[in-house]
């Protein structure tokens, strides 16, 4: 079984890149396999991304040599097992509210008796021929990340990620601005005074931070990286190409 470098960045709380996809086509991770990203995130909770297109798309992540990760809709045991069955390496995991939420998660990834995980013979276990290496690999290469992305859950911060089995969090900028009742306004004091206490918190906990940094500026991303995000997400497939297009356009138009 393949290892999983993520795993291994996160434990050592290095600087990570990747990106969203929500393109149901598996030539897009190979187009943005050449950009330098270290692992993409397949978006199955904010795009028409369902699992029949699932598949393809983590085989062509896995064979341009990236990390495939999945954000799933819903904190769904069966979902996750179905994700995680596909082959993917690990699964992100939103409105992760209480220390409830996050057991429930890593606990749908693992086997028993680590976790509920019902055990099934699919791509991820080589089709049964090799599911003793697939039980070791899940207990040391699988990432479970969780979404901050409530008040609640930044008033729980500290015992979600006491959680055991925990890779990173990542911050929902979006969700946690609209749970202040204050949507897309991201300096928002209130809003700012979360986002410290949420880090300060991983610092304690010596779990890494992560941030969805959707705009297609690399120097909006560098500011995040300044302020400790290590799982970082730059942008997305839809929004670099819409970008690059409509600056591109603009150019030739003479605007």
């Amino acid at each position: 079984m393949k290892k999983n470098p993520l795993k291994k960045a996160l434990a050592e709380n290095r600087q990570t890149y990747g990106s969203w996809i929500t393109i149901a086509h598996p030539l897009i991770p190979e187009i943005l396999a050449q950009a330098g990203f270290e692992w993409l995130a397949v978006d199955m909770e904010h795009s028409s991304i369902g699992i029949n297109d699932l598949l393809s798309i983590i085989i062509s992540i896995e064979a341009n040599n990236l990390v495939p990760l999945v954000r799933i809709g819903e904190n769904s045991p069966n979902l996750i097992k179905r994700v995680m069955d596909s082959g993917a390496y690990g699964v992100i995991v939103p409105n992760v509210n209480s220390k409830q939420d996050a057991e429930a998660a890593v606990s749908a990834v693992r086997y028993p008796p680590a976790g509920t995980r019902g055990v099934g013979l699919y791509r991820a276990q080589k089709f049964g021929r090799k599911f003793d290496e697939y039980r070791q690999w899940l207990s040391e290469e699988s990432v479970v990340v969780v979404q901050i992305e409530h008040i609640d859950a930044v008033r729980n911060i500290d015992e979600i990620l006491a959680a055991p089995g925990i890779d990173a969090f990542m911050v929902g900028p979006y969700d946690l601005s609209g749970s202040l009742g204050k949507p897309g306004v991201f300096d928002d004091p209130e809003l700012l005074r979360a986002l410290e206490k949420v880090k300060a918190a991983g610092i304690r906990h010596n779990i890494p931070a992560g941030f969805h940094c959707v705009p297609s500026d690399p120097e909006e991303a560098r500011k995040k990286q300044t302020e400790g995000f290590k799982l970082l997400a730059f942008s997305l497939d839809a929004v670099f190409l819409g970008d690059a297009a409509c600056q591109a356009m603009s150019t030739l138009k003479g605007k």
